[in-house]
């Protein structure tokens, strides 16, 4: 029997390498860009095309190569970062593992011009697929100019299951946010298909984060800072007020390298427990300084996920630091004074007559009967009792004309006299059918059927706006303002008017005319959050995701009370949508209990 075992070839070794360390356009970003900090550079300038599919341009003016090196970067496991398996735990560099370079060259067709400050000429390396093409003296200015074209054109499998320009787009935008905002001293360009998108100059790193995320970023920054014996805090934490509901603003980094940490995540959570309005998270920008012998930054291919010793005490500091920060800017609970019910107390000016306060006394009062509270007065305890009865309820029992046309839209001829229906807890409708008892959550209830409805205005090209008295600004981070405008000819299409004010701001001045209470700002932070899902195909799934939202955002709550007419007609309207078991996100939302699961409870 021949032998089976074989020495993989260089080329295929290093595709091999590559599909764990470079994953789309952003992974080459990310891993030349590390490589030019690295270089000692002071100005590192990104260019790329249909959002690095076609191109990828990384110019540095860092310390450069010789021709030897130049060609040596190539080779697989090839680095200036360790010489010895010790150097793995002290590591202070980006790029150490020497696979970046191998692997990148192996999917792409490759170009490398590069000089050192001291020597005259430079070197020009070209590379397709690991196989060497040519390598020659060139003219060229200091540092390095790393060309990659054509990214996996020689694994279609790969290049096939790229997302769309905009997602792939954004990906690269994080990236360069993470690298620019642990990098605040380094100059930092990037332009795609000629457009330019950042151009960072050196700054502190509160100017930084301000220039990356936008003015109004400003106003929301703490500073945290602590030092201890095991590790080093500093940076910013963000006012509770400002929080989101979508992710994005959240950032740890050690030693100057971004990583993903979720149990620290969780310490900064309850920092801010109680304290956050629901369902939204807060920003933060979290650096940490910590011996290199104390971390191991490589447990992962894209070195994004880094292991410390001693976490659980670090935990502790995190969530005492961040908790102490709020405290020392007053942002934790305190007593709120409602000052439209102040007393308004007179100055006395001297010119006015000063009365005698009025009292009214009850000559039928006597504290010694046991009924001894007179008729008048029980009048008057009666009345205030009713006062403070019909404030404690004020707002639960009324319902807006808009909301009673959303619950009326899809057959207002069927409303039926329904029989045995009762509404538990302003929350869910429960009625009685033959095999048991029905429970409806009113609001996916709602959510469904706003999103038929939508669906046939859609179809049927109808579209109704209702103007905004003031219009309602959207600022969005940089890595959402591409997806934003892939998605503004859909929006309008169901009623929303949009315009761009500026490269990171948007005006709605019109919402669809059904939904007049809409929260645009909330609705749009959750639509923003769903379209930065990995999962999702935006080409196929645009339209029902932000009809989906758009649902989600402006069905009725829960907590409303609703009248017998109303859910009737909810009802109504439920079971006459296609699929009236589940929302548009697949929620259940008619849940039917057996009479036999009911009489078991009775045993």
């Amino acid at each position: 029997m021949p032998d089976i075992i074989q020495i993989l070839p260089d080329s295929v070794a290093n595709q091999i390498a590559a599909g764990e360390v470079i994953q789309r356009p952003a992974s080459v970003v990310k891993e030349l860009v590390e490589n030019a900090i690295d270089a000692g550079s002071t100005e590192i300038k990104v260019v790329i095309k249909d959002s690095g599919k076609t191109l990828i341009q990384i110019i540095d003016n860092g310390c450069g190569m010789s021709e030897t090196d130049a060609r040596l970067a190539f080779e697989r496991h090839a680095t200036s970062k360790i010489k010895t398996a010790n150097d793995l735990y002290c590591i202070r560099t980006m790029g150490f593992r020497g696979e970046a370079l191998a692997s990148v060259a192996a999917i792409a067709h490759v170009e490398l011009k590069t000089k050192k400050v001291e020597d005259e000429i430079g070197t020009s390396i070209i590379i397709h697929g690991s196989e060497l093409i040519s390598q020659e003296s060139i003219s060229c200015p200091d540092g390095s100019n790393f060309i990659v074209k054509n990214l996996f054109y020689n694994v279609p499998a790969r290049r096939k299951f790229l997302k769309t320009n905009s997602t792939e787009l954004r990906h690269i935008i994080e990236e360069i946010q993470r690298i620019a905002l642990s990098n605040p001293d380094i100059k930092i360009i990037l332009i795609n298909n000629s457009v330019e998108i950042y151009n960072l100059p050196v700054s502190n790193l509160k100017q930084r984060i301000v220039n990356i995320l936008g003015k109004s970023s400003s106003q929301n920054l703490i500073t945290i800072k602590s030092k201890t014996s095991l590790v080093e805090i500093s940076g910013y934490v963000g006012k509770p007020e400002f929080a989101r509901k979508r992710p994005g603003e959240q950032f740890f980094f050690v030693n100057k390298r971004y990583m993903r940490h979720p149990y620290f995540y969780r310490a900064v959570l309850k920092a801010y427990e109680k304290i956050l309005p629901q369902g939204t998270i807060p920003s933060f920008f979290i650096y940490f300084s910590a011996d290199p012998n104390t971390i191991d930054i490589n447990i992962h291919p894209t070195k994004t996920e880094i292991k410390f010793e001693d976490e659980k005490v670090i935990w502790q500091i995190i969530m005492a630091t961040v908790k102490e920060a709020l405290g020392k800017f007053n942002i934790v609970p305190s007593i709120d004074f409602d000052q439209q019910n102040a007393l308004n107390i007179p100055v006395f000016s001297g010119s006015n007559d000063i009365k005698a306060p009025e009292i009214t006394i009850n000559p039928d009062y006597n504290p010694f009967e046991a009924n001894h509270v007179s008729k008048n007065a029980n009048d008057f305890l009666e009345q205030a009792n009713l006062e403070s009865r019909e404030k404690l309820y004020t707002g639960i029992e009324d319902v807006s004309d808009t909301e009673n046309q959303q619950l009326d839209f899809v057959n207002p001829e069927n409303i039926n006299e329904h029989k045995n229906l009762f509404q538990l807890k302003n929350k869910y409708i429960i009625t009685s059918v033959k095999s048991g008892m029905m429970i409806i959550d009113q609001k996916r209830a709602h959510e469904r059927i706003l999103f038929e409805m939508f669906i046939k205005k859609l179809k049927k090209n109808i579209k109704t706006t209702q103007k905004k008295l003031f219009p309602v600004s959207i600022e969005l981070n940089t890595s959402h303002v591409n997806l934003f405008k892939d998605i503004l000819d859909d929006l309008r299409k169901i009623g929303f008017e949009i315009s761009l004010s500026d490269n990171n701001n948007f005006e709605v001045s019109g919402v669809p005319s059904e939904l007049l209470n809409l929260d645009v700002k909330e609705y749009f932070d959750g639509l923003i959050k769903d379209l930065s899902q990995e999962t999702i195909n935006i080409n196929e799934e645009i339209t029902n995701m932000i009809i989906s939202s758009l649902a989600k955002a402006s069905a009725i709550n829960y907590r409303k009370y609703l009248t017998n007419e109303e859910i009737s007609n909810l009802i109504d309207n439920l079971f006459a949508c296609s699929e009236p078991s589940y929302t548009p996100d697949g929620r259940i939302i008619v849940n039917i209990i057996s009479e036999e699961e009911i009489t078991k409870k009775f045993k």
